[in-house]
């Protein structure tokens, strides 16, 4: 899940193995496994292998089929079916109440309650259930009073109507009114109890979104993994029926941090701004000596924003070479010093990174990710706590927040689009430095056993232990690896070295994913603008740093226990993580930055967004 080493040890590993005629990897090569021979050279001695086991003769066993460990899927979503609410249970007791004939205070709601028996009201499940059980036990009107709508319906409609500002959709919430009779046969009254209804239906939809989402993360993918958020909604409308400041509550639904606010007043801008006059195709990949018409607009957004030092050193080329669509050397010095401005590597490749930053997003490309980001905050707490980590994948980026001020803000690189690092929050426990590397199942049977196949003791002279089930160390030379497939019965591990994957220490905050923050021997892979590389881990930039904060120490106590050997240390106060994927999202001063779909997970988005709303469609 973690680093390559580099040429230099694999020459060292030729030098002590013995090994000839082996060729050389590639400084950042990609495969795994050109990088996973040439490490852990400079490792600690370790003790003798105790003795193994003799293996069976290779001709007796029968060797299994290449297999592989699956990556988690993306799924189809498919959002709550809605169900016509069974209004039998209330029914029943207006029908015992009056055959009861007990005398009791009433505003009218156990007459009403007939006009329900041939309502056709479509809820969701556990919102159908809550509103007859509440009823059922409360038979009173919430928004009614003297036979018409109450300021407790007047104020929930407006908040309902207003659903918009935070990126939902209000036609999920809208309510008829009762103006007149229930349709055919009906009265004022049957209109007054189903409006009742409705509405209550509606709000328990409206609070449900607002505190969790519209949408349910763990139907998106298996790389997303959130705890449902737990709803009451019998307790809600028993809120709402006592509330003396609808408004109030219900806003206060919402989530409650200065990240979700700060959206909320994008979208509003953006709603108000004008579209883009010149929108610059986000796919653009251009390079010197190229030619495309999307060039010509480019340099006009350029030369909009330029500021009077680089208008005085570039003003006069861009005059030249508006029009142009062939991207000459002589604009190349332009596009690098703006890159360099914008904090991107300055290599002069005019890529969607640089359009993103020149051109801008697109106002309907940059409302799209508002409303993903706004709806993706439900899934997590109202209040993210003043002290926690944040790391924003499609940002390439990990930020270390304490009482709500941000202390740090690193490049990290994250998973590959093969190796995705998955959407969750969890709490940093400790710190390990000089940290064996774990080596995942999936990294063992999908990359390591072809090789070991191949060649059983590469593992021995590469600096990994390998272990049986009981924790006795096995020689890997050892162990017929061809009769193993998708299941591998032993632990391999890195040992601590300069070129562990892990470098030289790792964050952990223990999750089914195996993912966690940790250094790495390839810090050259900071240096790009696109840093999704690794196997799902999140590498850091300043790893020292990141430690030190969460421990509520010192870069020097970093320094000091690294150089003490391989330990752990317990991070003695609470402190989440989010490991986060937000294309948009406000910086340290507020401003929101937009940042590409590396891992296309905003279309996702959309397509369960347009299904939960054409779910919700009324049918007539």
């Amino acid at each position: 899940m973690r680093a390559l080493p580099h040429k230099a040890a694999f020459a060292r590993l030729l030098l002590v193995a013995g090994a000839v005629a082996v060729a050389a990897p590639q400084a950042h090569a990609q495969s795994f496994f050109e990088a996973l021979f040439g490490g852990g050279i400079k490792r600690q001695n370790r003790e003798a292998f105790p003795p193994a086991p003799q293996p069976q003769p290779r001709a007796a066993q029968r060797a299994a089929e290449p297999a592989k460990i699956s990556a988690p899927s993306y799924y189809t979503y498919k959002p709550d079916a809605l169900r016509r609410v069974d209004f039998s249970p209330l029914l029943a007791i207006a029908q015992q109440a009056s055959l009861d004939a007990v005398p009791v205070a009433s505003d009218g709601f156990r007459e009403a309650v007939n006009g329900l028996r041939s309502f056709d009201l479509p809820a969701e499940a556990d919102i159908g259930k809550a509103i007859v059980q509440y009823y059922a036990k409360n038979p009173a009107f919430i928004w009614i009073e003297d036979g018409r709508l109450d300021a407790r319906a007047r104020a929930a409609l407006r908040v309902l109507s207003e659903a918009g500002g935070h990126g939902l959709d209000p036609r999920d919430y809208a309510v008829s009114l009762p103006g007149g009779a229930a349709g055919e046969g009906g009265s004022a009254t049957d209109a007054l109890i189903r409006f009742e209804m409705a509405m209550s239906a509606r709000v328990l939809r409206y609070v449900h979104d607002a505190r969790g989402g519209r949408i349910d993360p763990n139907r998106i993918s298996g790389y997303h993994d959130f705890a449902p958020k737990p709803f009451n909604a019998a307790g809600v409308l028993a809120s709402l029926a006592g509330s003396g400041d609808i408004r109030a509550y219900l806003e206060s639904r919402h989530p409650q941090n200065a990240q979700y606010r700060q959206l909320r007043v994008e979208l509003e801008a953006l709603r108000a701004s004008e579209e883009n006059d010149i929108v610059v195709d986000p796919k653009l990949l251009l390079k010197p000596g190229e030619s495309s018409p999307e060039l010509p607009k480019l340099l006009t957004l350029i030369g909009r924003g330029l500021d009077d030092e680089l208008g005085g050193q570039f003003g006069e080329l861009l005059a030249v070479h508006a029009g142009s669509e062939v991207y000459s050397q002589e604009i190349v010095p332009l596009i690098k010093a703006m890159q360099q401005k914008k904090g991107l590597k300055p290599d002069g490749v005019i890529g969607p990174r640089t359009v993103a930053e020149l051109a801008g997003v697109s106002k309907a490309d940059r409302i799209g990710k508002v409303v993903v980001a706004l709806e993706q905050l439900r899934w997590l707490p109202s209040d993210l706590g003043g002290t926690y980590v944040f790391i924003n994948q499609p940002a390439y980026t990990a930020a270390y927040i304490e009482n709500d001020a941000e202390k740090l803000n690193m490049r990290a690189v994250i998973g590959k689009t093969t190796n995705q690092t998955s959407f969750f929050m969890d709490e940093i426990e400790q710190v390990d430095y000089n940290p064996y590397w774990g080596v995942p199942q999936s990294i063992i049977v999908n990359e390591m056993l072809p090789r070991l196949r191949r060649d059983p003791g590469y593992l021995d002279r590469a600096g990994y232990e390998v272990t049986d089930s009981k924790g006795r160390r096995i020689p890997s030379s050892s162990i017929d690896w061809g009769q193993y497939g998708s299941k591998v019965p032993y632990n391999v591990r890195q040992t601590p070295s300069e070129a562990n994957a892990l470098g030289e220490l790792k964050i952990l905050f223990p999750n089914e994913h195996a993912i966690y923050m940790h250094d790495t021997p390839e810090k050259s892979l900071f240096n790009r603008d696109m840093r999704a590389f690794s196997h799902g881990c999140v590498r850091l930039q300043q790893p020292r740093e990141m430690a030190a904060a969460v421990l509520g120490t010192t870069v020097d106590h970093v320094a000091r226990k690294l150089a003490q050997g391989h330990s752990t240390e317990k991070v003695k106060r609470r402190i989440p993580v989010y490991v986060a994927y937000f294309t948009a999202w406000p910086n340290a001063h507020g401003k929101i930055e937009y940042f590409a779909d590396v891992y296309d997970r905003d279309s996702r988005m959309g397509l369960a967004m347009k299904k939960t709303e054409e779910s919700r469609a009324p049918t007539s």
